[in-house]
């Protein structure tokens, strides 16, 4: 498993490929789809901003799980994982505009990521728990993994990192291309066709 962890954590970029090609065959995009989903989407991505106005865009790396810090503020001190929770919502978002195959392919695409991360997040905390040890694991005690559930963090363990609103931007620069290339792909299918 931790093999095809490390694969999957290699290839994130491209593993929604097959998923936006089956939205585009078969989207039919309604008003309140649009909406919906755009609003999701945008949460998504906020989400994401967020955090990498925190984590820098280290974040963004395919060459190996690492990490120079241990981010426990901002999204991090709800939820060890809020970059894949921003994945999900704007996968979930992009699904819910087009109504492709809905809910079918939107849900196949949740259980897919949800199990995709799963795997790259064990190979991350492994890495974690080495070089952070129990700085790591009073964070795990603290914050759960993939559910938001705020506790108050231990002193010991904050970060004191810079929020940089201009870097969290900078490096989202990619997720935001895509997602409003994908938006306005929707949008003409909408208005055109």
């Amino acid at each position: 498993m931790k093999k095809l962890g490390n694969i999957l954590f290699k290839y994130r970029s491209y593993t929604p490929l097959p998923f936006v090609f089956l939205m585009i065959l078969f989207m039919n995009p309604t008003p309140v789809s649009l909406i919906v989903g755009f609003l999701i989407l945008l949460t998504g991505e906020s989400i994401r901003v967020w955090s990498v106005s925190y984590a820098g865009s280290e974040t963004r790396t395919t060459s190996g799980v690492g990490g120079s810090n241990l981010v426990t503020q901002g999204p991090y001190a709800i939820i060890r994982n809020p970059l894949y929770w921003g994945n999900i919502m704007m996968y979930g978002g992009i699904g819910i505009m087009s109504n492709a195959i809905f809910p079918f392919l939107l849900v196949i695409a949740v259980i897919y990521f949800t199990f995709q991360y799963y795997l790259i997040i064990f190979n991350e905390e492994d890495y974690l728990r080495l070089t952070y040890k129990e700085n790591f694991d009073a964070y795990c005690n603290t914050v759960h993994r993939f559910f938001p559930f705020p506790k108050t963090l231990p002193e010991t363990i904050k970060s004191h990192l810079e929020f940089d609103i201009k870097e969290g931007f900078k490096s989202e620069k990619r997720s935001i291309q895509a997602a409003t290339i994908i938006t306005i792909i929707v949008l003409l299918k909408y208005i055109f066709f």
